[in-house]
């Protein structure tokens, strides 16, 4: 936890509300996500239970599992989330665009989905579950004795994409809402607490007449607020076990019977976290998005693209474990993104810039003097390089010959100079070699340069990090095994347990 981060949650604790942690947005929220709100058996991972599903806030979609222990209404059950979701995907796929990569020779055009699925679940334990049921049906043979719908594995492959994605810093193609809840606003309670959406959302968005800490602790009783879910409250069991006896039991009418009351006990027992979902939505999207946002989701939606290519030209589902090469280009790209995804932030977020500035890494202060008319000797001819000397009231710890770059010109490299304590504050000179519409002489007064009186910040985080660059999987050297073959599913695959 940072320091403004305990800062805010000892705050909120003192006040009774939840303390702000951000002034944007730094998820991308779609017009039309796809939510689910899952239920498991209890004493087992995976078993599918019910779920409520869809894109309309007000109309969830019920699926339920009356037998839970039995295979074969398993696997109706994802039949039925297949049906839903993988429509939902090839909407996304409907329409698209063509965009450029390359320059010059190397020039070619590309096409990508305008848009890109978004799924949504309420909480960590949201995005387990879509993990695990990935695997528990991306594997399944469509042949054989324990052939499946061809839908299941289609799905599988899907969820399994999507929880994979939800690993990586700044993607927003799965997302669980307390944890979007909780990277904005800083509540009173412990991190294990914030896994409670209900009580997450009481703290931000208290009732009239209650504070955040007085309206999370009366989410602590089930009755009123059940469990976010995947995992059912134990005094629900109870009732939910007796239908089930009771439904396996029975025959004919009385048995359709029971299976819509467990219909409706499901339907209750989920539907507050579904309004619970929709209501956090609708609280983070109060925040503007962020300035690097959209690119981020432009990346999102090209790598859903290949995606969507790649399955239809070869179609192998992911394997068990990652290969040498795959597993290290995972490990990179997961680094740079979390590297570019707290750079992207900090440049878009002043609050979030401030814990920069407490560990040395930025500094603000007002541009005091400027000089525009300076020069430095070039190759073939003097280089103009200005400068601007800006007065910051705190130490500046980022020593002469740092690169720099300001949020509010980001295209303009600047380089630290002089560090010159004064008064107990610090002049620093900075040299800007960059970002001018003329690179030999000096521009008009058009913003191009910070003028005398602005307040600027600076800070040495760079936006161009790289991913390191690894072979192809075809090219893994023997010492790690060699060139992988496709990942195949096997028959043992196909009779994986649920739990």
């Amino acid at each position: 936890m940072s320091l403004l981060t305990t800062v805010a949650t000892l705050r909120a604790t003192q006040t009774g509300r939840a303390q702000p942690l951000a002034t944007v947005r730094h998820h991308h929220l779609d017009d039309r996500p796809f939510a689910l709100v899952p239920l498991t058996l209890a004493g087992e991972a995976c078993a599918p239970l019910a779920a409520l599903v869809g894109t309309d806030p007000d109309h969830p979609i019920l699926l339920t599992v009356r037998g839970p222990r039995d295979r074969r209404l398993r696997f109706q059950f994802v039949e039925e989330l297949a049906a839903l979701l993988l429509h939902y995907v090839e909407e996304c796929k409907a329409e698209v665009e063509t965009y450029t990569v390359g320059r010059g020779e190397k020039m070619e055009e590309r096409e990508r989905s305008c848009r890109a699925p978004q799924l949504l679940v309420p909480n960590g334990e949201g995005i387990a579950y879509v993990r695990r049921l990935g695997r528990l049906t991306r594997l399944r043979s469509t042949e054989g004795p324990h052939a499946v719908h061809p839908h299941v594995p289609t799905l599988g492959k899907w969820l399994t994409r999507f929880a994979e994605q939800a690993e990586f810093p700044g993607t927003s193609t799965m997302l669980a809402v307390s944890r979007v809840l909780t990277a904005h606003w800083a509540t009173g309670q412990s991190s294990a607490e914030d896994s409670h959406l209900a009580a997450v959302v009481a703290w931000i968005d208290p009732p009239e007449g209650l504070t955040g800490a007085a309206a999370a602790r009366e989410t602590e009783n089930p009755l009123v607020w059940p469990s976010a879910g995947p995992a059912t409250e134990p005094g629900f069991d109870e009732i939910l076990d007796d239908l089930l006896t009771r439904y396996a039991e029975a025959e004919g009418r009385v048995r359709e019977r029971i299976g819509e009351r467990i219909d409706r006990a499901l339907f209750e027992q989920m539907r507050p976290t579904w309004d619970l979902l929709w209501r956090g939505v609708g609280l983070a999207r109060t925040l503007p998005e962020g300035g690097h946002v959209e690119n981020r989701w432009t990346l999102d939606r090209r790598l859903f693209s290949d995606y969507a290519a790649y399955l239809e030209e070869h179609g192998h589902p992911q394997g068990k474990r990652d290969r040498a090469v795959g597993a290290a280009r995972r490990l990179a790209r997961l680094e740079e993104a979390a590297t570019r995804y707290q750079t992207e932030r900090a440049f878009d977020d002043p609050l979030v810039m401030a814990e920069y500035e407490l560990t040395g890494q930025a500094f603000s202060g007002e541009v005091v003097a400027r000089d525009v008319d300076r020069f430095e000797p070039g190759s073939r001819s003097p280089k103009w390089r200005p400068t601007i000397t800006v007065h910051s009231e705190h130490p500046v710890r980022l020593p002469v010959g740092t690169a720099v770059r300001s949020p509010a010109r980001p295209g303009q490299p600047a380089r630290v100079i002089d560090v010159t304590p004064h008064d107990g504050t610090h002049l620093v000179i900075l040299e800007l070699s960059g970002g001018f519409a003329n690179k030999r002489k000096p521009p008009p007064p058009d913003g191009t340069l910070a003028d005398v009186g602005e307040t600027v910040t600076y800070t040495d985080l760079d936006l161009g990090s790289q991913p390191a660059k690894l072979p192809a999987e075809e090219h893994t050297p023997w010492t790690h095994g060699g060139p992988p073959t496709p990942y195949e599913p096997t028959d043992e695959d196909a009779e994986e347990e649920w739990a």
